[in-house]
């Protein structure tokens, strides 16, 4: 890398997507580790009532991790865009 690229904004915007990537991957990963552990199942004996309240802890923090993906994948296509325009720019800036 060029010692230049360290003061240009085209470094900060790259490292903020890939921070934020880096998050939107680690909770799709830890979603996915609760889907396997979610079972489709129906308790019917009152012995199970505690299983049963497991897999309900379990969609609802699934549920909970909806939204900030949602908002992180959007943040990292917007990063990610404004890391194409940096680029561009700055390639143009040097011509």
């Amino acid at each position: 890398m060029e010692p230049e690229m360290f003061h240009s904004g085209l470094f900060y915007v790259m490292a903020i997507w890939g921070a934020v990537t880096v998050v939107l991957i680690l909770l799709l990963i830890y979603r996915g580790q609760l889907a396997n552990r979610e079972g489709d199942q129906i308790f019917l004996a009152k012995g199970e009532d505690n299983m049963a309240a497991e897999q309900r802890t379990i969609v609802a923090r699934i549920d909970a991790l909806t939204r900030p993906i949602k908002v992180l994948y959007v943040v990292s296509g917007v990063l990610l865009v404004a890391v194409i325009a940096v680029w561009l720019e700055t390639s143009w800036a040097q011509r």
